[in-house]
Formats: structure tokens, C-alpha cells, sequence
């Protein structure tokens, strides 16, 4: 039997935003998300998951972690088993312990970043290639080569590659839409990072958009873009459009709220 495609899901992990969520970390100050707004937009991206497919997990909400609605940066989750990394930024790295745990629970492999270095999934892009491993002020040259590592111990092939600079994470300017197409930013492609895949350039204005997520025959675009919406819809993406704009004010996206994976045992 064949492996799905790396956008096949039937299993995702999500966390409740803890009403701390309003100081979370953003690197461009566009003020204060506010609580109930950060809660209704991750509700209609719980039920999204739910209508594309997948069995979510909901964790509770952490309040000493701001940030620690946004899961995928603090542990990668694959058919193979999941690892827990370790975020680039100090004030993040107890959301690893706390997340470890869990993952122990339903993973039977569960493998440890070394403490050599630093990475956050937020700049992990799994293609049907290779996962990618941008570089990035919170993924450096040790914790990238520690991730390969691990990769490599799931039977994983990796390769590393640049994040522009000013970008703060890999799949800030990116995404995958099918096995062959990115959704990528002007200034990502011109690093030529996927020069092996078709491309297709969100319109300027609309950067932050790159950051769509491809689940199962969906792909979720921010609901602020809708210029990008319909390149996509007229290129034959069936796509979900999604409220960021809370989210988006600390520095996140669509990916950044979910752990996702095929679980072949169910």
C-alpha cells in the first residue's frame, strides 16, 4: 500500500488560546489581538478540520506560555512517530516539556531535539521530496542539523535551506498545495528554494498568504486576501477561506495552530 500524500490527514492536535494570548510575541507591532477574537477564529479552525476530515485533539490552554495556542512550533508529528524540538525562543522552550507528554501518549517513537541547538516547525515544510528545514532567526545551523538527524530516524530524507532575511519563519512565505505547486512569496522563490516545484506567487500586498494549509481536498487561505483567494480558486483549489486577522497581529498563521499527521492505525 502506498504512503498518502503529505496533505493527507486524519489526525490533528490543536490547543485552547490562554487569555495570555494578547502578549504574545510578534516581531511587527500591529497592537493587541484581542482574547475573544484569537477564540472565535480558532473555533471556526477547529470546525474546519473537523469539516475537511480529521479527528482533532484539543488540548487546554496554558497561561504562563502566550504563545502556546500556536503548536506546531514546539514539535513535528509524522505517521513514523513525532519529535519534540526546541523553539528559538527562550520563552518558549517549557512548551516543549509540557507538549512532550502528550505526544508520548499517541506516538509510539517519540525522538528528542538535542540540546545542540534550536528549531521551531514553523520553518519545517514537509514536500513529498523532503522536508525542508529553513533557517531562520529561530531555527539555527545546530538545531537544523540536529533535526536531520532525527528525520533521518523516522526514515525521513531532509535538506536545509535559507529563510530571507526579515522573514521570521520558513513557512511564513510558504506553502504546499499539491505534490507539485508552492504558494510562495515573490521574495522566497527568487532564493530559489523550490526551483524543483511549480510555483505560484501570492499577488504583492498579500504576503502574509503564503501561509495557507493544504488538509485532505482543501486548502485554507486567510480570509483577508482575497486576491490570492481567487488565483487560487482559478487555478482548481477548492479553497476554505479562514479569519487571521487576530491571530495574525502575533506574528501567526494557519499552520501554526495545528500538529497534523496520517495515523495509519486509524
Amino acid at each position: 500500500m502506498s504512503n498518502p500524500a503529505v496533505y493527507r490527514f486524519n489526525s490533528v492536535i490543536v490547543r485552547e488560546p490562554a487569555r495570555s494570548v494578547v502578549n504574545g510575541l510578534r516581531a511587527d507591532d500591529r497592537g493587541d489581538p484581542t482574547y475573544e477574537g484569537v477564540v472565535a477564529e480558532h473555533t471556526a479552525y477547529i470546525q474546519a478540520m473537523r469539516d475537511a476530515g480529521v479527528e482533532v485533539t484539543v488540548l487546554p490552554a496554558l497561561e504562563e506560555f502566550p504563545d502556546s495556542i500556536f503548536v506546531e512550533d514546539p514539535a513535528l508529528v509524522f505517521p513514523e512517530g513525532a519529535i519534540v524540538l526546541r523553539p528559538g525562543t527562550e520563552t518558549r522552550l517549557g512548551e516543549a516539556e509540557v507538549t512532550a507528554p502528550v505526544l508520548r501518549d499517541m506516538f509510539e517513537t517519540v525522538i528528542d531535539l538535542p540540546e545542540t541547538g534550536f528549531a521551531d516547525g514553523g520553518d519545517i515544510l514537509t514536500t513529498p521530496k523532503a522536508v525542508m528545514i529553513g533557517l531562520s532567526a529561530r531555527t539555527n545551523q545546530a538545531g537544523a542539523e540536529a533535526l536531520q538527524a532525527c528525520l533521518a530516524q523516522l526514515g525521513r530524507k531532509s535538506e536545509i535551506v535559507t529563510t530571507p532575511e526579515g522573514v521570521l519563519h520558513f513557512k511564513t512565505d510558504c506553502s504546499l498545495l499539491d505534490d507539485e505547486t508552492m504558494l510562495v512569496t515573490a521574495r522566497l522563490a527568487a532564493s530559489g528554494a523550490f526551483d524543483g516545484f511549480k510555483t505560484i506567487i501570492v499577488p504583492e500586498g498579500e504576503e502574509a498568504a503564503a501561509n495557507a494549509l493544504r488538509v485532505n481536498d482543501v486548502v485554507m487561505v486567510g480570509s483577508d486576501f482575497p486576491r490570492t483567494i481567487e488565483t487560487l480558486e482559478k487555478a482548481g483549489y477548492n479553497v476554505v477561506p479562514m479569519k487571521t486577522t487576530e491571530i495574525g497581529k502575533v506574528d501567526a498563521g494557519l499552520s501554526c495552530m495545528s500538529l497534523r499527521w496520517f495515523d495509519p492505525r486509524r
